[in-house]
């Protein structure tokens, strides 16, 4: 094109005007020059035409988007070639131009393309072979990068510029000419027409032919129906191409409404549906203003013609068939009308209230009309609202009215004062559709197919099927209706045929019966795409939506009548009645999911388990929790004969368990469901069908039992994934890990939940929330850890933390460094160190490290990935050598997390023992420590101030120091401002400085008060003993309430030794039967302690001194006392075989316990010992003495075996109970943060609150549980999460719960401050609690 020469130009001119001819159609409907564009750019997609003749689609529109026309210019110009190119073009000849050019780019381009073909041909012969795509891209990539393309680009876009500017200078000489004719024309027609050339701007667009009243008074007089139809066809047409704000601003406006309302009953099709199309055109188009009169106009021709005894409207003995003209004209207008319900709030917020309450009121007015209904039933009128059910028959219209609260306040304040009858004929419609059902259920005559779609095809509706739209649409109405508070206070509702209002009771009960009492689909649908519009499921659609908001939910669904009715038919079915079969496996499971749903909120849980009226003293079993147990029950043992070999009912089933996971994934739905043995029920069907499971032979391809092999697999593996879910979800609470223990699967379960977490999937359909409660509540035992360990979740944990701290994978491609870390955690690690924070619990380290030794290997791989929680504290914490440094890419972030987890691990003072019993960690810091310090004399070494050592400063000082808060400093972690950063004194050796040691309690005051002097003279034993008790109790009550710390010291002591001694001697209060001890100290002599024994000995002995309670010797007396207790209690325990560590041999922590009483006792052996045998037969000792039932012949076999204690599966299961109730904020705060509040507080209770309560707080905990019982232990725990409320709630949003409640102190509680709150609890909740914990001997399977 180097030469472009005239008759060239003319050529390409007449290709591009016979291509937008081709297009015009496509390109004159876009509503904007980039739409144009994008026609254009696709064309080769669009156009089939284009497939055949080449395929630079993209190149043609690259090369039209270079063209400098101005928009408005291009689309008139377009408009004019329709008058100017001659038709019947042959698609060949109109793609003329695509041809041209892909001639041009083949002369151009095509040996370069040769040779690059070639080229890459040869290339890849020596090499592997390439597909057909790559080849594609490489040659289209060189090809674009060369010098000839940019050549011929540059070429094409200058022949062009020269080519389009030519069109368009003949497209303006061609609109001069066509004006001017125009002109001409105009004067000989009429005078009546004006025209403005006036425009705005230079562009032709504004040039447009605007309306004067003449030339509207002219098109009402061609619509007037005296005239021809051809002159009423040319006035319409004239009346649709005008632009309509033209028409709207004319002062004709209101009569041309009137006219095109009065035109519409015209009964010519073709004028019906112009008119029709100009109001279609007005809604698109047009502002509300403008649409508000064509719509209402529209409304008040449709009321007007229902009401016209001359309209031509079907009745009900007829139908509707929607092959008669005069129907489908009347469905087109009022189909017009949904649409523009449908759209019009998106809008009508930006204008006047004023246009939204006429929209509204025609509409109401409309639906509510009504015929004379004297005539006989077989000549009623259809009324409008059939009509427009049978095109909107979900009531979207409706729907998105109430959306909003503008527009809701509107309709629902028109319906309450005018309009109420569109609600009342809506309920009596629901009420009529019921009867119905009752009435045909015998003889079934209500079929599937007229409810559920039909494949066939059908052409009229009959009287029934128009009653059942109807019933669709008053049930979608009614529904959405009852969502809002102003709607529900539209009922009650009188009905004509009905003595009695119907309530919003009332209505949700036909709803529930309508679930079980009208006809459902066929079990499987063909055609999955069909909406269902079975009774059933659009009740269910309804009800669903109303669970899901609580407030309706709370008004509507959640009492006792609603809910009765729900559980009929199952009620029916546990009795086998007659009326038992009516209730289908549909209905059977939409009714387990709206009882699911309700269990899933408080209130309705609450009403589940325990009625309306918790505190009735009618039998509770007919509750609706105790219902749905007995009937999940009957389903899994298959003891419903009506249901043996149904299809579905697995599916029933797995309902069902869905809805008692809702119960009993909660502690209190937990308690009413275990007598019903729920979870032996599961795992005996879950064995049963493992077992069919491992028998489905593999399908065989080509088999013609493939695919139903395959199906019957799939349904078996969906089963026993629902079981192995709703046995998991017993450890939602501690005592049903226990059950979950019992059954033998918690392995399966916990490998089971592994797999949903890596898959991220949710827990439930009903909860929002994810696996890291359960994680952490499995890990507070030792079965739930080895199960975690073998499940590969302890595995995986590990690797995601070393690839975010130190490597990951090697085929994981680096793109960018890593950024430095400026947190001592950093953001990338906190999930993964929160993570091992819950999962390493006591028992689980215990499990998972005791007795293992570390790797302590010469030599690691940059690449070894730890794989185990010893590798964890030998690779980040326990740093003892040159290699495991030299190991890590990033030492000291990677050992200031190992030190910061060793930090929180430690606060449990077993895990510290144990630690310090196996791996010296202690030592190996402190010789960290000495390393890390700097000689400035001959005599005085400094140390150096860094990250590590400020860490393990602080790490040392909190393992090597015992007391509460007010009895030990512990050192900052950051450096401070100012001339001395660190103000703290480092040290490599002990004795730790005097400053981590607080002055506050050195001196403990061992003086008995006078008054309490007087109270013990006065606790003479009185005739009765009982008496004496409570009188004590009493008055204990009273010196804790008023001056709390004279309850300590020697006082304290005489205290306890004669209250147990009484209770010991009561049989009443005695739990446990008495033991006769004869070993001597000549027997324990030659016995030794454990080594975490003896290091609890010294630490116990340690603090005593600070605390001025114990003296030089008592690390003998103590392992004195601590080896007959042992002794003691190995009469008592019974033989078990277990493969966990925990119950093989003693107990395997220390016994803190002792150790405080010990203290308590100030050091007398004797007096300790004695007390302890005394104190063992009570029912207290058993769940603040923790040895004393371990692995005790006194639980059951299957308790003893699962190594659960009972302070876990009873203790902390009513603390998350009550905390449920008493404190739900910091319920919330647990929940969210993933923690299970069981945890922290099994870890205050098994080492005494030691390190977390001051000295003369822990006595007061002990004194208390046992003057005032076992279940004071659980309301201190609950008063100490609500004195912690505000701490929790902030910790819980910085995301680090679980680290504050394990390292921080209970900083100013004290027991005394809830003495007030724990008696109410007492009053409220003691009989429970007591009945529970003295149970424990007898909570066996």
């Amino acid at each position: 094109m180097s030469r472009f020469s005239g008759e060239d130009q003319a050529t390409l001119r007449a290709m591009l005007r016979q291509l937008f001819q081709s297009v015009k159609e496509k390109i004159t409907a876009a509503p904007s020059l980039e739409c144009a564009q994008e026609i254009l750019l696709h064309l080769e997609e669009t156009d089939e035409n284009f497939h055949n003749q080449s395929s630079i689609g993209a190149k043609l529109a690259q090369v039209m988007r270079m063209a400098p026309w101005p928009p408005p210019q291009a689309l008139e110009w377009l408009q004019l070639q329709q008058s100017n190119t001659p038709g019947g073009q042959s698609i060949a000849s109109c793609y003329e131009f695509v041809k041209y050019l892909r001639e041009h780019i083949c002369n151009t381009l095509g040996s370069m393309i040769e040779e690059e073909m070639e080229k890459w041909t040869a290339d890849q012969n020596q090499g592997e072979e390439s597909g057909y795509d790559t080849v594609v891209q490489h040659v289209t990539k060189r090809t674009q990068e060369s010098k000839e393309y940019k050549e011929m680009m540059h070429s094409l876009k200058n022949n062009m510029m020269v080519v389009v500017e030519s069109m368009i200078n003949k497209f303006e000489d061609d609109e001069m000419r066509s004006q001017e004719r125009q002109k001409i024309f105009q004067k000989e027609k009429s005078n009546s027409y004006c025209t403005d050339n006036c425009s705005d701007s230079d562009s032709s667009f504004n040039q447009s032919y605007k309306f004067c009243q003449g030339k509207l008074q002219l098109i009402l007089d061609q619509l007037d129906p005296g005239q021809p139809k051809e002159v009423r066809y040319e006035a319409l047409q004239m009346l649709c191409s005008a632009p309509p704000s033209d028409v709207l601003n004319c002062e004709n406006w209101t009569t041309l409404c009137e006219k095109l309302t009065v035109s519409l009953s015209d009964p010519d099709p073709v004028l019906s549906d112009r008119i029709l199309k100009f109001y279609a055109q007005t809604f698109t188009l047009s502002p509300l203003h403008m649409t508000k009169d064509i719509y209402t106009s529209l409304a008040k021709y449709l009321e007007l013609y229902f009401l016209s005894s001359e309209s031509h409207i079907p009745t009900f003995s007829t139908g509707i068939d929607i092959t008669n003209p005069n129907v489908i004209r009347l469905l087109k207008k009022v189909r017009l009308l949904n649409e523009y319900q449908k759209v019009v709030p998106s809008f009508w917020i930006r204008h006047p209230e004023k246009y939204m309450e006429e929209i509204v009121e025609s509409t109401l007015s409309l639906l509510s009309v009504k015929h004379d209904q004297n005539h006989l039933a077989s000549q009623r009128i259809l009324h409008p609202i059939y009509f427009l059910a049978l095109v909107d028959t979900k009531a979207v219209w409706f729907k998105t009215w109430m959306h909003a609260y503008y527009s809701r306040t509107v309709v629902l304040k028109l319906i309450e004062k005018k309009y109420k009858s569109l609600i009342t004929t809506a309920v009596q419609q629901c009420f009529q559709y019921f009867e119905l059902c009752e009435t045909m259920k015998a003889d079934k005559t209500v079929g599937h197919s007229k409810h559920c779609g039909n494949k066939q095809k059908t052409f009229s509706y009959s009287e029934q099927e128009l009653q059942y739209i109807y019933f669709i649409h008053s049930l979608c109405l009614l529904g959405r209706l009852l969502i809002y508070t102003q709607g529900r206070k539209l009922f009650p509702v009188k009905l004509k045929n009905r003595k009695d209002s119907v309530s919003l009771t009332d209505l949700l009960v036909l709803f529930t019966r309508l679930i079980y009492h009208s006809p459902s689909c066929p079990k499987m649908t063909p055609a999955a795409h069909l909406e269902n519009y079975s009774p059933a499921s659009m009740v269910m659609e309804v009800l669903q939506i109303l669970c899901d908001q609580k407030e309706c939910a709370v008004e509507c669904l959640y009492n006792s009548t609603v809910v009765e009715v729900l559980l009929q038919p199952i009620h029916n079915l546990i009795k086998e009645t007659k009326a038992a079969p009516s209730c289908s496996e549909t209905a059977l499971i939409y009714i387990a999911d709206i009882l699911a749903r309700i269990a899933s909120v408080e209130e309705g849980l609450v009403l589940l388990l325990y009625g309306e009226n918790m505190n009735s003293t009618e039998e509770k079993s007919s509750t609706g929790a105790h219902i749905i147990a007995q009937f999940s029950k009957k389903l899994l043992d298959q003891d419903i004969s009506i249901f043996s070999g149904l299809e579905m009912l697995p599916m029933v089933k797995g309902a069902f368990i869905s809805t008692c996971r809702q119960i009993y994934g909660t502690c209190e739905g937990l308690q009413v469901l275990i007598p019903y043995g729920l979870h032996e029920s599961i795992a005996k069907a879950w064995k049963k069908t493992s077992l069919l499971s491992e028998r489905i032979p593999t399908p065989i391809e080509a088999s013609d039992s493939l695919s139903s092999g395959s199906q019957e697999s799939q349904n078996i593996m969906a089963w026993e994934e629902d079981l192995l879910n709703g046995l998991l979800n017993f450890a939602a609470t501690p005592k049903g890990l226990l059950l979950l223990q019992r059954t033998g699967a918690i392995n399966e379960c916990v490998t089971f939940m592994f797999n949903q977490y890596a898959k991220k999937l949710k827990i439930s359909r009903h909860k929002n929330f994810d696996y890291g409660v359960l994680v952490t509540r499995v890990a507070s035992t030792a079965a739930g850890t080895i199960a975690l360990q073998s499940s590969g979740f302890v595995n995986a944990v590990i690797t995601e933390l070393w690839a975010n701290l130190e490597c990951g994978r090697d085929d994981v491609r680096v793109t960018h460094p890593r950024a430095t870390p400026v947190d001592p955690i950093d953001q990338s690690c906190q999930e993964s160190f929160l993570a091992l924070v819950n999962l390493l619990s006591y028992p689980a380290i215990y499990e998972l490290v005791g007795n293992q030794d570390l790797p302590n290997k010469t030599e690691y791989s940059l690449r070894e990935v730890p794989t185990c929680i010893t590798d964890i504290i030998d690779r980040l914490i326990i740093l003892n050598s040159e290699a495991k440094i030299h190991s890590l890419f990033n030492y000291e972030q990677s050992h200031i997390f190992g030190l910061r987890l060793l930090s929180v691990i430690c606060c449990d003072l077993n895990t510290l023992l144990l630690l310090e019993a196996q791996y010296q960690v202690s030592e190996i810091l402190l010789n960290a420590q000495e390393e890390n310090t700097l000689e400035t004399t001959e005599s005085h070494r400094d140390f150096i101030i860094d990250a590590l050592s400020v860490e393990r400063n602080h790490v040392l000082v909190r393992v090597n120091l015992t007391g509460g808060p007010m009895e030990r400093i512990l050192p900052s972690r950051t450096l401070e401002k100012g001339d001395d950063p660190y103000p703290w004194p480092m040290f490599s050796s002990y004795p730790l400085p005097n400053c981590y040691w607080s002055e506050v309690t050195r001196n403990a005051d061992l003086k008995q008060d006078s008054d309490l002097g007087k109270i013990l003279l006065h606790f003479k034993m009185s005739g009765k003993q009982t008496e004496w008790i409570e009188n004590c109790r009493r008055h204990f009550c009273e010196v804790m309430t008023s001056k709390p710390d004279l309850v300590s010291g020697a006082a304290l002591v005489e205290l306890l030794e004669k209250f147990v001694f009484h209770l010991s001697e009561s049989p009443s209060e005695c739990y446990f039967p008495s033991v006769e001890y004869a070993a001597s100290d000549a027997n324990v002599k030659n016995e030794s302690l454990s080594l975490v024994q003896q290091l609890g000995v010294k630490m116990t002995v340690r603090y005593g001194k600070f605390l001025k309670l114990l003296k030089d010797g008592a690390e003998n007396d103590l392992a004195w006392v601590l080896k007959h207790c042992e002794r003691f209690l190995k009469q008592q325990q019974a033989h078990v075989k277990s493969s966990l560590l925990c119950l093989q041999g003693h107990y395997a922590g220390h016994d803190w316990f002792v150790s405080s009483l010990f203290m308590i006792m100030l050091g007398d052996k004797e007096k300790t010992f004695h007390f302890l045998q005394q104190f063992s037969r009570l029912l207290t000792s058993a769940f603040i003495w923790l040895p004393r039932l371990h692995i005790s012949q006194y639980l059951a076999t299957d308790t003893v075996e699962s190594g659960i204690h009972p302070v876990y599966f009873c203790s902390t299961h009513y603390i998350e109970m009550l905390l449920k109730v008493e404190v739900p904020l910091v319920f919330s705060a647990f929940h969210m943060s993933g923690v299970a509040p069981s945890q922290i507080c099994l870890q205050w209770i098994t080492q005494c609150f030691w390190n977390y309560l001051d000295w003369r707080e822990i006595c007061h905990y002990i004194a208390t549980c046992v003057f005032l019982g076992p279940d004071y232990q659980v309301y201190i725990c609950i008063a100490i999460f609500k004195y912690l409320q505000q701490d929790i709630v902030q910790h819980t949003q910085t995301q680090d719960l679980q680290v504050y409640l394990k390292e921080e102190a209970l900083h100013g509680f004290r027991v005394s401050d809830y003495f007030e709150y724990m008696e109410i609890l007492e009053q409220m909740y003691r009989p429970v609690l007591l009945r529970d914990m003295q149970n424990i001997k007898v909570q066996s399977t």
